[in-house]
């Protein structure tokens, strides 16, 4: 008995120390990747404020050649929808709005993964001599509870790789 009772005493006191470390954690996570594409920012600019141009350069459409894309009545820039639904955990679900459309510097999306929470995903154009850096940003809210802000230690690792591998296909395809 007595051994049962130290265990469930360490069990409670891991417990708490995860709630309180997880609620110290941050509730705002960012995650940023950039690439130098050799080209001007007006080539770059229509494939990141057009959702559907975003469809060739994608990390995460590729993935399934049976997601279901549908685009809203604006073609590009503010007010520019896509919805995706996809069985493909690595595509799954959700939809995006460009809320932000500044011609050859930025292009700001709201982003709605349904239960997954919803996100601001930023794409920022920098021209010097002739080649433009892009930054590729996602800001997500990892809500009020500690589970959420343990899992927004993570992100990093689960986006940025794709943030990669999307800039090097954007790459590819603006110089190709």
């Amino acid at each position: 008995m007595r051994i049962l009772k130290w265990i469930l005493g360490i069990v409670a006191v891991l417990a708490v120390a995860f709630v309180a470390v997880g609620m110290l954690l941050p509730r705002e996570v960012t995650v940023e990747r950039s690439a130098e594409i050799n080209a001007t920012a007006d080539k770059v600019f229509p494939h990141v404020n057009n959702p559907k141009a975003t469809e060739a350069w994608s990390p995460w459409l590729g993935l399934d050649p049976d997601v279901q894309t549908t685009y809203g009545d604006i073609a590009e820039g503010v007010g520019a929808k896509m919805e995706w639904a996809s069985d493909n955990p690595q595509v799954g679900s959700g939809k995006m709005e460009i809320i932000e459309s500044v011609p050859n510097e930025r292009v700001a999306s709201a982003l709605d993964f349904g239960d997954m929470g919803t996100a601001t995903a930023t794409y920022q154009l920098t021209e010097a001599g002739g080649k433009t850096t892009v930054t590729w940003g996602l800001t997500a809210d990892m809500g009020a509870g500690p589970v959420g802000r343990w899992f927004g230690l993570k992100m990093d690792d689960w986006v940025g790789a794709d943030y990669e591998k999307g800039l090097a296909n954007l790459k590819a395809l603006v110089e190709g």
